[in-house]
């Protein structure tokens, strides 16, 4: 008997210091949520009896609380903030520790029901900053030991440790829970919390949203069918209906009563009249609703929310077909524009196709609400969920046109001197404005300058043509090189000229190449022809070779434009230095014979001499 009744305690024991642990099943509605209010700066103390800490507006020190948003205003080496990441993320309970290990925190929950498995939870924070350094090691951890007391606060329902927190460099919110049963008649508990570490550096804390909630089997609601959840439906396969089915865990509750409810938004929830069984069949549905399922192991419990636990909605939802895509406007450019994407407006869980059709066609783009058109036209938009394939919304039209800009090409003119230049814009639009000021296609300028004139068509697009007007540069010929058979005119400044060894052919290069030899005078004039230079100039050419064959090409060695020399002569020689031919250089001819007998196919040389200059020396080739 005596082993029997250490048993018994021993098991009692074990179930009062259980560890710490979250309702893993369903859970209720909140009987009781401490946030210790919303906004900022300080809050009120704690009602008398909660604690006998002191309560300051600053930061506590040892045995001290306060109830803010803020730490870290006198004390430097806690957490400069609290995290937002608490149900409440108003204000806190700051603690910092006394120097005696004891409780800091009780109060009475009422409201409870007999029976019935509750979850207690809360938030900590050891609200030491280890980064400051201010204390050895990282400080004291915090150490926080909860109990559930009865409401005569007599019997010890279980209690749990938190075990060591440790300071940590960033601040960090963590939830703990613990989960007991109320006994037969019992509708209240007292919580109590105590500090297991004793004052000095760090065991400092922060506590947010006290919460305690029925805890009931974790229940789940399933389709007959299998479809899963959220059951999807398109809206032109409604009106549609499923059968449902609460499935518990038996993890708490030995028996199982139930209340089937219904919501439009998943927050307020509406009992079904009559649906207490462990199946359901919705209606024909034609717009989206949630269905859970309130579950009690005592059936009087059933209608309170806070003596019973609820299972995660089943979600049945009917996918709208989509409106038509909202165009934000047809789109007009002009040619010399740069092309602009064509945008529409959708819902944020739809997406935009385009096409080249108001119905079927080629899919020009998808997923995006804009499209940038290659080319003018008038291009269709079409809406589609995202998340389900459904049928497609009506499309929109949204047209793209491309209007002509004047064709233009600016011009670079030359103007003589005590001369009138008319600038012409060249086309044919419904505007002109020229920076002068005046409005015609034409215009006329007597001085140099930059002009330009602003065309405007019928529909609204703009060119501007430029005219640079520069004074003519007079042309002057500052000599001509004649070399080989090349002839170059070279003026005094650069121009622009045209050049002509004839006046009568005239090109922009001042280079003339295979130029035969003679007397010949070179040309040069503006590009507005206002003033032309002559030079007339020799130009020598040597022949190479010579050919004696009387077919009119190459006959005879012969220099033409020595006559403009005022004296000449020319030696051919042969490759021994025999003189063959000596004579004046002007209208010197030798056609390779020596005393009328032709001379053999070889080199011969020449000598030229002319008054003036240097001799000029070299070979040809006779070719028979």
């Amino acid at each position: 008997m005596r082993n029997w009744l250490l048993f018994l305690l021993l098991l009692n024991s074990f179930q009062i210091f259980a560890q710490l642990g979250f309702c893993e099943g369903s859970k209720g509605d909140a009987i009781f949520h401490e946030t210790f209010g919303q906004g900022t700066s300080t809050g009120t103390p704690l009602s008398t009896g909660t604690t006998n800490y002191i309560f300051v507006s600053q930061d506590p020190q040892d045995g001290e609380y306060t109830i803010s948003d803020e730490i870290s205003r006198t004390i430097q080496g806690w957490h400069p903030f609290l995290p937002q990441t608490t149900i409440s993320n108003g204000r806190a309970l700051i603690v910092n520790a006394g120097i005696s290990a004891g409780i800091f925190y009780q109060i009475a929950i009422t409201g409870l029901c007999e029976n019935t498995t509750y979850e207690f939870s809360a938030f900590l924070m050891n609200i030491y900053n280890r980064a400051s350094m201010d204390c050895e090691n990282g400080g004291i951890p915090i150490n926080v030991k909860f109990e559930i007391w009865d409401e005569t606060d007599t019997i010890l329902l279980r209690q749990g440790n938190t075990g060591d927190i440790n300071s940590t460099n960033t601040p960090e919110w963590e939830r703990y829970a613990l989960t007991f049963q109320t006994e037969p008649g019992q509708e209240s508990v007292i919580l109590k919390m105590f500090n297991n570490g004793e004052g000095g550096c760090g065991n400092d804390l922060a506590i947010d949203d006290i919460i305690f909630r029925s805890c009931g089997d974790l229940t789940e609601i399933i389709a007959t069918d299998n479809s899963v959840n959220p059951y999807r439906v398109c809206e032109e396969n409604t009106p549609v209906s499923i059968e449902l089915k609460a499935t518990p865990d038996f993890s708490v509750y030995s028996k199982h009563f139930y209340q089937w409810q219904e919501s439009d938004d998943n927050g307020i929830w509406n009992d079904i009249t009559g649906e207490t069984g462990e199946t359901y069949n919705t209606p024909p549905l034609n717009s989206s609703r949630y269905f859970r399922v309130k579950v009690a192991e005592d059936e009087v419990n059933l209608n309170n929310n806070l003596c019973s636990s609820a299972s995660e909605a089943f979600f049945i939802k009917i996918i709208s077909t989509p409106e038509a895509p909202q165009s934000l406007g047809n789109i007009s450019i002009c040619s010399n524009e740069e092309p602009q994407s064509l945008r529409v407006e959708a819902k944020p869980d739809e997406t935009v196709n385009w096409y080249d059709a108001p119905e079927g066609g080629n899919l020009l783009a998808e997923a995006s609400t804009s499209y940038l058109p290659p080319e003018a036209g008038t291009f269709y938009a079409e809406a589609v969920s995202n998340e389900f394939s459904c049928t497609p919304g009506p499309r929109t039209s949204v047209s793209f046109e491309i209007y002509e800009a004047p064709a233009i090409s600016d011009e670079v003119l030359q103007l003589c001197p005590d001369a009138v230049l008319e600038l012409d814009a060249e086309v044919e639009v419904m505007q002109y404005l020229w920076n002068t000021g005046e409005n015609t296609r034409t215009i006329n300028t007597s001085v140099p300058g930059n002009f330009n004139v602003t065309l405007t068509t019928k529909t609204g697009c703009t060119e501007v043509k430029n005219f640079e007007v520069n004074a003519v540069a007079e042309a002057s010929i500052a000599g001509i090189n004649s070399e080989d058979n090349t002839v170059i005119i070279n003026t005094v400044n650069p121009g622009p000229f045209e050049y002509s060894l004839d006046g009568v052919n005239f090109q922009f290069s001042n280079i003339f190449e295979m130029v035969p030899g003679g007397i010949y005078t070179g040309y040069v004039r503006d590009l507005q022809q206002c003033f032309t230079a002559t030079l007339e100039f020799p130009h020598i050419v040597v022949p190479r070779f010579i050919t004696p064959n009387n077919d009119g090409y190459n006959d005879h060695f012969q220099l033409n434009g020595l006559s403009w020399f005022e004296a000449s002569e020319i030696r051919i020689f042969d490759r021994y230095g025999k003189l063959i031919l000596s004579g004046k250089g002007t209208n010197f001819k030798w056609d390779g014979t020596l005393n009328g007998k032709q001379l053999p196919a070889a080199d011969y040389w020449y000598w030229i001499f002319i008054e003036g200059f240097e001799p000029i020396k070299g070979n040809f080739s006779l070719i028979r």
